[in-house]
């Protein structure tokens, strides 16, 4: 075995797990309220729109700290930095069991935006400091399998909770929320001892393995940066940057429109919540086998423009397919074909900016990407909540997410993308 594969097996192995199950918890507190919806809404009087308004609030308010926070870790360092997220996300996750109405609810979910902004872009940031460009899409495709896996495992576990209902006088939902915030607080001590900022400071790699993954990855970062050097400022005004972000909110909306109200579809088609919670994994299944198969498939062709426009074509056309389908089994088929074009295009997606930004560019281009991309995440489940209410149906807001991931791909096909930048020379090894 080769130093590159030995470094990199060394790398992966090493921090790969553990921010999947670090990202697996954030997902799962973010989403949850999507289950707990089933009996939360009923025992507080919530309607569809202000349900969707207090899933998609949460999104308005990690836009806003987005930006801040990933330069704070750039700054400050990941360890630090995600161990604080962690533990403040946790604390507010917790506290959405003790909602009283639709306003608590808004105020909480506001809180919680505030609290997440800044884990996700600084994953991704953090990961560019660890991994060549030639990896990328396949390590952040193993990263964000923890979202389908969150629902795969979290959807039935989440129904279990809504079965406590009455336990020492709280509602099954309570349970459901107080239960899955603990992992992320005990979590935040795990990052701050565990995490290592950059591979100089990695005790736990050989002298050789260290100094060659530093060599690749400053030979990288030079290469880019002889084509054209960002400042912050010029990183989150570049219209590229900006154009991605376009990109990623019709990512984005196609993902939460669906995720938000996916227990609710399914349940509509006469289940128990026990049942809803098994069934509704479906997607997420195909999910996760797209999110690592989609992405390594990028690596090994070594190309990214058309891996990603076509996994979002895909999502578009099972998002809109399923809204004709009143069959059960047609329309969950549906829904797990934009599944696999959802997934199978986030991964690929990420290798796009970090193609060309680094630096503190990189974490500021990453986070203003990632922030606008999320205002989605408010759209999106509003949109569709309000349409649920005026026509009583979900097909309308379906038939609108759809439409948002076909034009994502309209602008991923029209963005140049230089794969040249991609690909620096190798490293050698010091003597």
């Amino acid at each position: 075995m080769d130093l590159e594969t030995r470094t990199i097996a060394r790398v992966t192995t090493r921090l790969v797990p553990f921010l999947i199950l670090c990202y697996f918890v954030a997902y799962l507190d973010r989403v949850n309220v999507s289950f707990a919806s089933l009996t939360m809404n009923k025992d507080l009087g919530i309607s569809a729109t202000a349900y969707g308004f207090g899933a998609g609030i949460f999104f308005l308010s990690y836009f806003v700290f987005e930006v801040p926070s990933n330069l704070f870790l750039e700054r400050f360092g990941a360890r630090k930095w995600i161990a604080r997220i962690m533990i403040s996300w946790g604390i507010l996750s917790g506290a959405t069991a003790f909602v009283q109405g639709e306003y608590s609810f808004y105020l909480v979910r506001f809180l919680l935006g505030i609290a997440e902004a800044g884990f996700f872009p600084g994953i991704i940031f953090y990961l560019t400091l660890w991994f060549p460009a030639a990896y990328r899409a396949r390590i952040i495709g193993y990263f964000m399998a923890a979202i389908p896996l969150s629902s795969v495992l979290g959807y039935p576990v989440s129904a279990l909770l809504l079965e406590l209902d009455g336990l020492a006088g709280l509602h099954g939902w309570q349970w459901l929320f107080i239960v899955e915030a603990v992992p992320a607080v005990i979590l935040s001590a795990v990052v701050f001892y565990y995490l290592t900022d950059r591979p100089a400071d990695a005790a736990w790699l050989a002298p050789e393995q260290r100094t060659w993954l530093a060599n690749r990855l400053t030979l990288e970062q030079r290469q880019r940066e002889a084509v054209q050097h960002f400042t912050i400022m010029q990183a989150l005004l570049n219209p590229k940057v900006l154009a991605l972000a376009l990109v990623y909110f019709g990512a984005v909306a196609c993902n939460y429109g669906i995720g938000f109200f996916l227990p609710q579809i399914v349940k509509g088609f006469g289940l128990t919540t026990l049942q809803t919670g098994f069934v509704g994994t479906i997607p997420y299944i195909v999910g996760a086998f797209a999110i690592i198969y989609w992405g390594r498939r990028s690596d090994q062709k070594q190309e990214r423009k058309f891996h990603a426009a076509f996994a979002l074509l895909v999502a578009a056309v099972g998002i809109a397919a399923s809204t004709f389908l009143p069959d059960p089994t047609m329309k969950m088929i549906a829904l797990s074909v934009a599944a696999f074009g959802v997934f199978g295009a986030l991964p690929v997606f990420w290798t796009l900016p970090t193609s060309f930004l680094s630096g503190a560019a990189a974490a500021g281009g990453i986070a203003i990407i990632n922030s606008i991309g999320n205002l989605s995440g408010f759209v999106g489940p509003y949109l569709v909540g309000y349409i649920k209410d005026q026509t009583g149906s979900f097909n309308g807001g379906l038939l609108c997410l759809a439409a948002f991931g076909f034009i994502a791909m309209v602008i991923v096909l029209v963005l140049n993308h230089d794969t040249a930048l991609e690909q620096a020379p190798r490293a050698q090894p010091a003597e």
